[in-house]
């Protein structure tokens, strides 16, 4: 009877196996995403089994839902919102730009000023400054907040603010945070403040969704001020962690009508995450300082294109002498890979920057696989060498740049929830371009015999690294 019982689960596993790696052929957004899944749901049903189940969706299917249901009532706000914005919609005859729109779902706006924040210690002065300032609300989330001498500095911004009457709502990811005290929290909303994870698997119907991050980092005041970029909340953030040294990040503030379009990503997922309907300011006000155009352009696993791969290819395909790229993670997909290559061929100036001191290990010795074909086509890789590198910038030409939560590889691309700004205005360009020309100083340049020079041993893990980079 055992032997029996035994036998009949054996085979139970494996035809779920097979059932599992239909499904993934059937829906996985990248063939070696699904060649990767296939051959572990076959071989190995036993391990690869609950893995696929509970980190294999390729979509946001709970969120996807939640849009439909919620029609009746954000659609009718957003068709307002979207009504009053009309004045400052930027018509463009550039074929590029109105792609962005088409991708972003959001349209180009004029009467923004984007203002450049250098690493952690100008972010966060800016932004407590902002919260300090704030008459109405305060809509705020980060994909990592912890508890340590920054985080307890933003509860207290926020625990005065909610005290002289704002309204303060607070989002985190579960698993970003997961280390964030209940006490951190607690003392938020005994304050008043409205807290929520995003809670990506809430509910017995979503349980199968830990693989999915909401990695954005957004925080608007009264509808008129928003900041987005690289930046979480952490000491490290401030280069005070001796394990990571000096921290190189890029945040972003926005004043004008594109801070709607932050509002509008952070409204959507607090309505995910916690059903309410919250109440905001949605009318534009425009900056008088300068006049920036900016598109807003959230991505996720919940839209129906791979919106954040198709941004970056776009980017890429815009440009004519320069392409300057900075990421923490560099494990492109196939398409962007080509992309890169293609640019380097016909002439444009493609640097991508990348740290020299890893952080996450699969992902460093991955890029080690495709970097000899980046360099023989022409892309020039650097490495930053003053501490890690984490900001997630792209600069075109002198005459677009984009700031934003996006890194080059596939979590990024498929599984979180990111945010980005693409500004085609020349003056902003320009600024980053100086931004950049000043990091690549601290920077060296990979070249093919260091990449040749490497062990066998070493070859070999970065291969199979890179192949499981679909599945991270």
């Amino acid at each position: 009877m055992a032997s029996w019982l035994l036998g009949t689960g054996i085979l139970l596993i494996h035809l779920l196996g097979i059932v599992s790696a239909i499904m993934a052929l059937m829906s996985s957004r990248t063939s070696q995403g699904a060649v990767a899944w296939i051959i572990s749901l076959l071989t190995f049903p036993y391990v690869a089994l609950p893995a696929y189940w509970f980190f294999g969706r390729p979509r946001f299917y709970g969120y996807v839902s939640a849009r439909g249901q919620r029609d009746t009532v954000l659609r009718r706000v957003l068709a307002r919102y979207r009504a009053n914005i009309q004045p400052y919609v930027a018509p463009s005859s550039n074929a590029d730009i109105q792609a962005v729109e088409q991708l972003a779902m959001m349209p180009l706006t004029h009467g923004n000023q984007a203002t450049l924040l250098i690493d952690g210690p100008a972010t966060f002065e800016s932004l407590f400054d902002g919260i300090d300032r704030a008459e109405q609300y305060v809509l705020l989330q980060f994909f990592i907040v912890r508890n340590d001498a920054l985080g307890q500095r933003l509860k207290d911004h926020l625990q005065r603010a909610a005290q002289r009457g704002v309204r303060v709502y607070f989002l985190y990811d579960e698993v970003g945070s997961r280390k964030l005290a209940d006490s951190y929290l607690n003392d938020l909303i005994s304050d008043g403040v409205a807290v929520s994870a995003f809670r990506s698997s809430r509910g017995l119907k979503h349980r199968f969704q830990l693989n999915f991050r909401n990695h954005r980092k957004v925080t608007v005041i009264d509808g008129k001020e928003g900041w987005v970029g690289g930046l979480n909340v952490g000491v490290e953030y401030l280069g005070e962690n001796p394990r990571h040294g000096a921290w190189r990040d890029t945040h972003l503030k926005l004043e004008g009508p594109s801070v709607l379009g932050l509002q509008e990503a952070f409204w959507e997922d607090w309505h995910w995450a916690t059903d309410e309907v919250i109440s905001l300011n949605w009318y534009p006000d425009t900056s008088p300082a300068t006049d920036h155009h900016v598109v807003i352009v959230p991505s996720g696993p919940a839209d129906r294109q791979d919106t954040a791969s198709l941004l970056v290819q776009q980017v890429i395909h815009s440009a004519k002498q320069r392409l300057w790229v900075t990421s923490p993670y560099f494990v492109p997909d196939q398409g962007v890979q080509d992309a890169l290559r293609l640019a380097a061929m016909r002439g444009v100036d493609v640097r991508v920057m990348i740290p020299e001191r890893p952080d996450h290990l699969l992902v460093f010795l991955s890029a080690f696989s495709f970097l000899p074909d980046m360099l023989r086509a022409g892309v020039k890789i650097y490495r930053y060498l003053p501490g890690f590198l984490h900001q997630k910038v792209m600069l075109v030409d002198n005459s677009a740049a984009t700031v934003g939560t996006i890194n080059l590889d596939n979590r990024s691309f498929r599984l979180n929830f990111e945010i980005t700004a693409f500004i085609p205005s020349r003056n902003f360009a320009i600024s980053v371009q100086e931004m950049l020309e000043k990091d690549f100083t601290y920077c060296r340049r990979v070249t093919m015999d260091e990449i040749n020079q490497r062990p066998v041993w070493m070859k070999v893990v970065s291969r199979a690294a890179y192949l499981m980079a679909p599945v991270q």
